[in-house]
């Protein structure tokens, strides 16, 4: 079968960028294509933001070249977006669609029996220009942002990025660049750009640590890894299965040539006989691949949390525990007590009181009524949302040694250079300042910070925000080994999925619910408390003179069958979690390379059983719905 490519719409060649000795493009190329959706990936550091500011056009490379398709739309989110203070959300909005407008302008311009009126009314149709007003509504409302007569400079952090968001989607680009668009939004408000995106008719190119988010929306995975651009075509998983494939095969190439290099090398110490005329090309050879480069290896943060201390029987109970704030209630009468071991997932709408309950626990805010009764053993560690601990004006080794050559490492003493090098600081890195580190550096470096004071209870505010998917996994594998308890506010669905065994949603309204399990049971059983709700409404019933057909009933082999049921799932979801974790393991391609094929299949097979025992679930709960 013919493989259909669609044209080019952009073309970068050759493309080098270095900042002082540091090489973050390397004659780097890469073709973007019509209906192309890029998930750009990468460590932090590596480039990817750099390169989508070349691409859009508002910062120039070193050399080489960008070639764009003539009169081609780009729309672009920046990390570091910038709004006009001095209006207001709807002007700012508005301004993401100034060809539109000025096409609107142009044509009320235009008399009415000149040709280019109707030219200019086909063009405007065409990028929906005279629904524009009625498109920025649907933004606003769907990415939850702020009211349109809202003053920008009175915006809060998380707000401004609705707002730019909102600007970035309003002109239907052909080109739509978007750096890591799902920070500080919600789930549904993350769900909504998903869906936005599956439906969206041009191409799109985006940077984000929300796997999910690549799993779903993404057709091809581009890795900027050493300078350099790797595609692979499909989602996430497709890339993790094809990154440790290369690399298996990279370090069966490295292995093939230190083995030439020992033979040859054992060949040109036997002196001067061997080194006559007819063998000078051998050696000439020799010499040749002697002197290729290899790439340096990326290296993995190396994050290892203390050993927690042994908590108590009593670790911390919630009875009745309410808040009110503002004369709103963000929740009522929730009671649990944690067990050891527990890792929470805590999820909810932005507003509706996430961090507010952690700060509950940590006694840091009292409860409005109820009792909190703590274990005496129990002992918080808790990783601030707001990153205020670190200082700019600091050097990386000031910021976790404050003033001492050594840190207290659970019950052991490291040196600073020993505990920083785990998180990924080179010597040249320990001694910038924090505040020219990357947001990514900034992230490892709080967390470096706070992870060293150990605690058997964390709680973490947002912690998975600008990581690096590298650092990512491995946070989850340190979360997962930890002993103590977790709890964990996160809008990350993939992370809430693999670390937590718990899930307590804010619901809004004043709604609290805690599930057994992980994210993913948790919107199933949400799914079927709305389809009871629904179910239990009153209806008007209409007099039937016809006969009634037979109930179908559930047999009692069936009604065991449904009885465990959910525990099915959940097992069987997680041999596909723990499938997904070898090939997500940094050292996979060491460990597992050549059984790629098999585990790949496994997979497949695993995630069929999932969805087979989901589709047999819904049609047991049918059947019992009837009587």
């Amino acid at each position: 079968m013919a493989v259909t490519i669609n044209p080019v719409i952009l073309t970068a060649k050759e493309l080098e960028v270095h900042y002082g000795e540091q090489i973050i493009l390397d004659k780097a190329s890469l073709s973007i294509h019509e209906k192309d959706r890029i998930g750009l990936v990468g460590r932090n550091g590596a480039g990817k933001s750099t390169f989508l500011k070349i691409i859009s056009g508002i910062m120039p490379c070193d050399s080489g070249d960008v070639a764009k398709r003539r009169d081609l739309v780009v729309g672009f989110l920046s990390q570091e977006f910038t709004l006009d203070e001095t209006t207001n959300v709807h002007a700012n909005i508005l301004s993401g669609a100034q060809q539109v407008l000025t096409l609107i302008e142009e044509f009320k311009q235009t008399p009415f029996d000149s040709p280019n009126h109707e030219k200019l009314q086909i063009y405007i149709a065409e990028l929906d220009g005279w629904n524009l007003e009625k498109n920025v509504d649907l933004l606003m409302k769907s990415l939850n942002a702020p009211p349109k007569e809202r003053m920008v400079a009175t915006l809060s952090g998380g707000e401004k990025r609705r707002v730019a968001l909102c600007r970035a989607l309003i002109s239907h680009p052909d080109l739509l660049i978007l750096d890591e668009p799902t920070n500080h939004l919600d789930t549904d408000s993350i769900e909504w750009i998903e869906d936005y995106l599956a439906e969206y008719s041009g191409t799109c190119i985006f940077v984000t640590h929300d796997r999910y988010f690549l799993d779903r929306i993404a057709n091809r995975i581009v890795e900027l890894s050493n300078g350099t651009f790797y595609s692979h075509q499909g989602n996430y998983t497709d890339y993790l299965i094809n990154k440790s494939q290369r690399q298996a095969v990279k370090e069966i190439e490295e292995n093939k040539r230190q083995n030439f290099l020992r033979r040859e090398l054992e060949w040109v110490r036997r002196g001067p006989r061997a080194r006559r005329t007819k063998a000078k090309s051998r050696l000439d050879n020799f010499y040749e691949v002697q002197e290729q480069q290899v790439k340096e290896v990326e290296l993995d943060v190396e994050m290892i949390i203390p050993q927690a201390e042994k908590l108590g029987n009593k670790i911390l109970e919630l009875k009745n525990v309410g808040i009110v704030l503002g004369g709103k209630t963000l929740f009522s009468s929730f009671n649990y007590a944690f067990p050891n071991g527990k890792r929470i997932g805590v999820v909810g709408k932005n507003g509706t009181g996430k961090t507010t309950l952690l700060k509950i626990l940590l006694g840091e805010i009292s409860p409005t009524y109820g009792q909190i009764d703590y274990g005496e053993r129990t002992d918080f560690n808790y990783v601030d949302q707001s990153r205020l601990l670190l200082n700019d004006d600091d050097t990386v080794i000031k910021a976790i040694g404050e003033g001492n050559d050594y840190v207290k490492f659970g019950k052991q003493q490291i040196s600073v250079w020993t505990y920083l090098r785990r998180f990924l600081f080179t010597d040249e890195r320990i001694n910038t300042l924090v505040g020219r580190l990357s947001g990514g550096e900034k992230s490892r470096l709080t967390l470096a910070r706070i992870l060293k004071n150990g605690g058997n209870f964390l709680l973490l505010d947002e912690p998975t925000n600008d990581l690096d998917l590298p650092t990512l996994r491995v946070l989850e594998e340190a979360l997962l080994s930890f002993d103590g308890c977790v709890v964990v506010v996160s809008h990350d669905r993939y992370f809430l999925n693999r670390v937590c065994n718990g899930i307590i949603a804010l619901e809004g309204d004043g709604q609290i619910y805690f599930s057994e399990g992980d994210y993913d049971y948790y919107v199933q059983k949400r799914k079927l408390r709305q389809t009871e709700t629904i179910a239990e409404q009153p209806k008007v019933k209409k007099e039937d003179t016809r006969e009634k057909p037979k109930v179908r009933k559930l047999t009692w082999k069936e009604s065991k069958e449904l009885e465990t049921m959910e525990e099915n799932i959940l097992n069987a979801e997680a041999d596909v979690e723990r499938i997904e974790a070898i090939f997500s393991s940094p050292d996979f391609y060491a460990k597992f390379a050549t059984q790629t094929a098999e585990l790949n299949k496994q997979l497949e097979e695993a995630k069929l059983k999932v969805k087979s025992l989901y589709e047999r679930w819904e049609e047991l709960e049918k059947i019992k719905s009837l009587l």
